[in-house]
């Protein structure tokens, strides 16, 4: 960071691929040159979910006082940007690191709580009586304890909130277990393809120290449990959704606590030794689940396909799948462009989510239709 800036603010959205800067706020030292939009260059700033598509940067510059405001063309806030000042601007280049504080549109729609030995937001409606309940379930990116990652990491809990705003929303963090994403990542391909669907393997998580663990959902289940004793939610419309690792943990609170959930909606759930045998033995819990056509755990839906299939023969008229095509990912920006390795095409694709939480096929009215008897 210059001499010539003193302090700099992010402001944020989240949009369907995660948070997104919309402009920057500069405290500057000194008094201000007249600058504009040209005398500003954005790099590594993308707006895509493979983060190949740069954005078009700097598109207005606003000066009062010893402030400038840059607004942006609105780019992913998770990639390692800079912007860098050119003529009489030169002296106002920072990159992400030097930016002091983010500010996140409608995160303040949330409380922060720690209860139960679990850490987590929780969005209350302005309503009166028992509520319905969405818990949400973040994927493996988001793990950690800032309380915070969950809601900005991909498009989901905040979606949920401003969608739903006469329900609780409650977003849980799973831990870490002391591992970043990119240090888990390392771990598992040094075993091989780390999104090898390993239907055999002995993978249950039970006490572990990272992600959705049982001992945590069951710890989950009881702080909603907590809320319904309290008289603040309605015990018979707790819904449970999430995606990836979040889409597995959907599976094991279904497992760890089937009679707390009136339906329930994994997305492109993780397949392996622990969710399978779940999903093809499914509690008494109406399921929608929903994927890409391929994604970086490549025979997912098929094993999906498989253990629903079992589930329809038996009679299970309350378990539904959807594949989501790639003209339908299209529609939503998740493109499978020219040029990109198949590993990129893959992960693209994992995006499926945000398709859900834009209510196609109606997955989301159709998970708020059902309630508990009793």
């Amino acid at each position: 960071m210059s001499n010539a800036v003193r302090a700099i603010t992010a402001h944020t959205f989240i949009g369907d691929f995660g948070q997104m800067v919309d402009s920057l706020l500069i405290e500057c030292t000194a008094s201000l040159p007249v600058v504009d939009a040209t005398d500003f260059e954005l790099k590594n700033g993308y707006t895509n979910c493979t983060a190949t598509l740069p954005s078009r940067g700097v598109v207005q510059v606003m000066a009062q006082q010893n402030t400038l405001t840059l607004q942006v063309d609105p780019f992913l806030y998770r990639a390692d940007f800079s912007i860098e000042g050119r003529g009489n601007a030169q002296g106002f280049s920072f990159g992400k690191a030097d930016i002091g504080k983010v500010i996140v549109q409608d995160a303040d729609l949330f409380t922060e709580e720690e209860k139960c030995g679990v850490t987590y937001r929780l969005y209350e409606p302005e309503a009166y009586g028992p509520r319905p309940l969405v818990l949400f379930l973040h994927g493996g990116g988001e793990c950690g304890s800032d309380n915070l990652w969950q809601l900005t990491g991909t498009l989901g809990a905040i979606k949920l909130a401003k969608r739903l705003p006469d329900m609780y929303v409650m977003a849980p963090q799973a831990p870490d277990g002391g591992l970043t994403v990119e240090e888990m990542l390392a771990q598992m391909e040094a075993h091989g393809d780390p999104f090898k669907v390993d239907i055999g393997a002995d993978t249950d998580s039970g006490k572990g120290d990272r992600g959705w663990n049982r001992d945590y959902l069951g710890r989950v289940c009881d702080c909603i449990r907590g809320l319904i004793a309290q008289g603040k939610v309605d015990g018979s419309r707790v819904y449970v959704i999430g995606m990836s690792m979040g889409g597995a943990g959907v599976l094991k609170a279904l497992s760890v606590a089937p009679e707390l959930f009136a339906a329930a909606v994994p997305i492109c759930p993780s397949m392996n030794g622990e969710t399978y045998p779940i999903l093809e033995n499914l509690p008494d819990v109406p399921v929608y689940l929903a994927t890409a056509y391929i994604d970086h755990q490549a025979a997912r839906h098929a094993y999906i396909l498989r253990a629903c299939k079992k589930l329809w023969a038996a009679g299970r008229r309350d378990v539904e799948y959807t594949i989501f095509t790639p003209e339908e990912l299209e529609t939503y920006g998740i493109v499978a462009q020219p040029g990109l390795t198949e590993r990129q095409i893959r992960e693209a694709n994992h995006n499926s989510w945000v398709l859900v939480l834009h209510n196609e096929y109606g997955i989301l009215d159709w998970m708020l239709a059902h309630r508990k008897d009793g």
